[in-house]
């Protein structure tokens, strides 16, 4: 009997009940490893470009329908964090005669090659290290292949180790790893079994020769994971690692079905379809039952039939329920076999609410330099009122901003640039300021308020305070409030240094990891060089905590805020006509110094503004609303339309709020960009079961998904021979639980069962903001749609965005228009 098969035994007589056997695992078509139950992946994906380290490449293990194992690869840390080197990727080979993946790869810096080759045993793979040339001196002791594994899945579970018992800790203790020394392990051996015992999550690695070590990441950073990990020997080529890896599966294991489905509900004149999300070897064909609660708490079945097939979505397989026919007012569930989903609404005034908690909470907890208070809670204190420094010159920051060769202000790197320290909001799950989120919001917000008109009070803004209290009136409209906030941001880098900025943020990665309140990330006095660390004067302190400002000028910037403080000056007239003033002055004296040059073109990744053309269209689309018409504005926007035809979908919301002041040619082009676009639409909607476009970047598409359906309302409005109301709902439908990989809400706090798990300030105590927008359902290569609820730290997949909430704000009033409207 081999050592692998002794630990499996051994494991199953202490879990005292027989597992499943290991799984048999074959190369499948999609070039992975495949048994009923159990993939294991080989370099299908990469790491993100952006942010290194995302926890989707190397060797990956999905468990019963879960991954649970990522980052199978070499690296040069027992618990790499995010920003720790990552190897160059060369090549992938698929062999499938010998069911084998091989992948080769590199550390340029360190010319240390490598390949990573995975076979097929039947009853698992081994998972082999080849090296051309022995491990560089430099790396010797420190390059080893981990294997990790997610914590959420193996928390209240126990491990074995060379027969000796374990259990994983929920909360880490100990020392973390500093530099390359390591961390005390949790355990070492030859052969290690995970999840001892568990039926679901049982995984057996034995090394021949090298030394198993399970670390537990996450004593240096919250997001990591359970580390296996062996450190490859000094002088050796060839392979000079082997593992052989198997997983306990259930026998004939199906995944359990997903009732995609609004979790709000639907208003009564709608279509109401429900998703179902079925294994591929799931062969049931139960009849779905929409179940009626009665006042009394007693069940009735209203409609009941079998679902219509729909075909095969990546991975899965999926049929539709209709029960559009179903119109009377009342709360109701789906079942399907076993399968049950929580209530849900039908009622005509189902939208009416469902952007509050956007812009009731969401919004007021992300403003920045101000204190945010809820009942007993302070959600942080006012940060940053030490704002800002000037950033250095030729340098790249590490999370997308970077500064040109030049200041392009009066200030010296390092110096302090006064006026910063007001207004904006916290852009995501961080706390930068990022100029482009910032106009972004605000021109949305503008948008809902121009639109919809939305009378709602219940936030408390004291500025002189630098105080918020939430569900506390204060007889000012919180909407325009919220467009003032972001306002007084675009304003102050225009007061301060002359033109936008690509933003304001944190210069080191200890502050930049900081979670939590933001105000303990600074002292909130000004940085003063002369200064001992310990000392200060109440204004300027020796610690240099302050965040800089990058300060490249950039065109695109430039108009991307003056269509951003337009806006605003239309917003803000009667609610503070001193800023509105101010916004229209500097937005016109912005765009007369563009007219009146070539662009400044700074370019570096995602901080300087969207493409040129788009940026000037837009701003001059604000112009010609705040000034009524003016001819100016109206010349270039309708110059600008068929270079905007090119970005159609991008340009809608401007391209529409223009419409109105076009002469007929023009408003002819924009009617046959409309066609053409409505056609193309149509064309796509059976890509998917879910009648919207599921993008399958490193960034999940729920702002796609919104960006499609306010479109549309756009569009529906203008041409409502082109576009339908369902154009729209379609996509409310699919933020709200109809959608691949469950049927969660991504808008928390909105529908019965909403995103609890996400990525912002407080995901260390995996918690969630209500009215934050998660990006949604990440599309990993070859086919696995994945939200995690498990795990916040998948920013890909659940990473607020400011700008996302006042997207919600606008697409849910209209869908509300809508609805009203039947």
């Amino acid at each position: 009997m081999s050592v692998l098969r002794a630990v499996l035994l051994c494991s199953i007589l202490l879990s005292g009940a027989a597992l499943a056997k290991p799984a048999q695992l074959q190369l499948n078509d999609s070039d992975y490893f495949e048994a009923q139950g159990l993939n294991v992946l080989v370099f299908s994906n990469w790491y993100n470009g952006l942010f290194d380290d995302s926890k989707i490449s190397g060797v990956e293990i999905i468990h019963h329908g879960v991954r649970t194992v990522t980052n199978g690869d070499v690296r040069l840390h027992s618990t790499p964090e995010q920003w720790d080197k990552i190897p160059a990727f060369i090549e992938r080979k698929v062999d499938r005669e010998t069911g084998t993946i091989e992948a080769f790869l590199h550390y340029p810096d360190y010319e240390f090659n490598y390949s990573i080759r995975v076979q097929s045993t039947g009853d698992g793979v081994q998972i082999a290290v080849n090296l051309p040339k022995a491990v560089p001196e430099a790396l010797a002791g420190k390059a080893g292949f981990n294997l990790e594994f997610i914590p959420s899945a193996y928390f209240e579970k126990g491990f074995l180790i060379d027969g000796k018992p374990g259990a994983f800790p929920v909360y880490p203790s100990g020392r973390r790893e500093l530099d390359y020394r390591a961390p005390r392990a949790l355990a070492k051996g030859h052969n290690l079994v995970l999840g001892a015992g568990d039926a679901e999550r049982q995984i057996s690695i034995a090394s021949e020769g090298l030394e198993l070590a399970l670390y537990d990441g996450r004593g240096k950073a919250q997001n990591g994971w359970f580390v296996v990990r062996s450190v490859l020997p000094a002088g050796k080529t060839g392979d000079v690692l082997t593992w052989k890896l198997s997983a306990n599966v259930e026998k004939n294991w199906l995944r359990t079905p997903v009732i995609g489905h609004s979790q709000l509900g639907y208003h009564p004149s709608q279509q109401k379809v429900a998703v179902l999300e079925l294994d591929k070897n799931d062969r049931s064909n139960d009849k779905v039952s929409l179940v009626r609660i009665n006042n009394d708490g007693s069940t009735k079945v209203v409609a009941k039939g079998r679902a219509e097939p729909w075909g095969s979505y990546k991975r899965y397989n999926y049929r539709t329920f209709d029960f559009s026919k179903v119109t009377a007012t009342g709360l109701y569930k789906l079942q399907y076999g076993k399968v049950e989903t929580a209530p849900f609404m039908i009622a005509e005034d189902v939208y009416k609410t469902a952007w509050h908690p956007s812009l009731d909470v969401y919004m007021p907890v992300q403003m920045d330099h101000m204190l945010i208070n809820e009942a007993y809670r302070v959600w942080h204190g006012a940060s940053h009122l030490d704002d800002a420094l000037q950033a250095p010159v030729d340098h790249k920051h590490f999370d997308l901003y970077a500064q040109g060769p030049t200041t392009d202000t009066p200030y010296k790197p390092g110096e302090h640039i006064p006026g910063l320290n007001v207004g904006g909001w916290y852009d995501a799950g961080d706390y930068d300021i990022r100029t482009q989120t910032q106009y972004r919001t605000v021109e949305k917000l503008v948008d809902a308020w121009e639109t919809f008109q939305p009378k709602r009070d219940v936030t408390l803004v004291d500025y002189p305070r630098k105080y918020v209290d939430l569900h506390v009136p204060d007889g000012k409209l919180d909407i325009l409030q919220q467009v003032e906030h972001g306002a007084i941001a675009l304003l102050a880098q225009f007061d301060a240094v002359g033109h936008a900025i690509p933003g304001i943020i944190v210069p080191t990665l200890a502050q930049y990891t900081h979670l939590g309140d933001g105000l303990t990330m600074t002292d909130n006095m000004v940085y003063n060089p002369k200064m001992g660390e310990l000392e200060n004067n109440g204004k300027q302190s020796g610690v240099f905590d302050d965040r800089w400002a990058f300060t490249s000028e950039s065109s695109k910037l430039n108009y991307g805020s003056v269509s951003g403080l337009a806006a605003a000056s239309r917003a803000l007239k009667g609610h503070n006509d001193t800023l509105a003033k101010a916004c229209l002055d500097t937005a016109l004296k912005a765009w007369r110094k563009e007219q009146n040059r070539e662009p400044v073109v700074f370019d570096f990744g995602n901080t300087t503004g969207g493409p040129l053309e788009s940026e000037r269209f837009a701003a001059a689309v604000q112009l010609l609303l705040t000034s009524g018409g003016q001819q100016e504005f109206l010349d270039v926007v309708q110059a600008s339309l068929p270079a905007m035809g090119e970005k159609f979908l991008f340009a809608v919301n401007h391209i529409m709020a223009a419409y109105p002041y076009m002469d007929d040619a023009h408003k002819q082009q924009v009617r046959a960009m409309a066609e053409t676009y409505a056609a193309e639409m149509r064309a796509k909607l059976d890509a998917n079961p879910y009648g919207v476009t599921i993008t399958e970047g490193g960034w999940a598409g729920n702002g796609w998904v919104m960006l499609e359906a306010m479109s549309h309302y756009k569009l529906l409005k203008a041409f409502p021979d082109l576009f339908s109301k369902e154009d729209v709902y379609r996509g409310m439908n699919y933020l709200l639980g109809t959608h691949p990989d469950s049927d969660r809400s991504f808008v928390s706090g909105v529908g019965t069962v909403s995103k609890n798990v996400a990525y912002g300030m407080n995901r260390a105590n995996f918690s969630f903001i209500s009215g934050g927008v998660v990006p949604g359902v990440l599309i990993l290569k070859p086919d696995l749609p994945e939200n995690r609820e498990d795990w916040p730290f998948f920013w890909g997949q659940n990473e607020y965005v400011v700008n996302m909430a006042a997207y919600f704000v606008y697409f849910a009033l209209a869908v509300d228009d809508l609805a009203t409207a039947e």
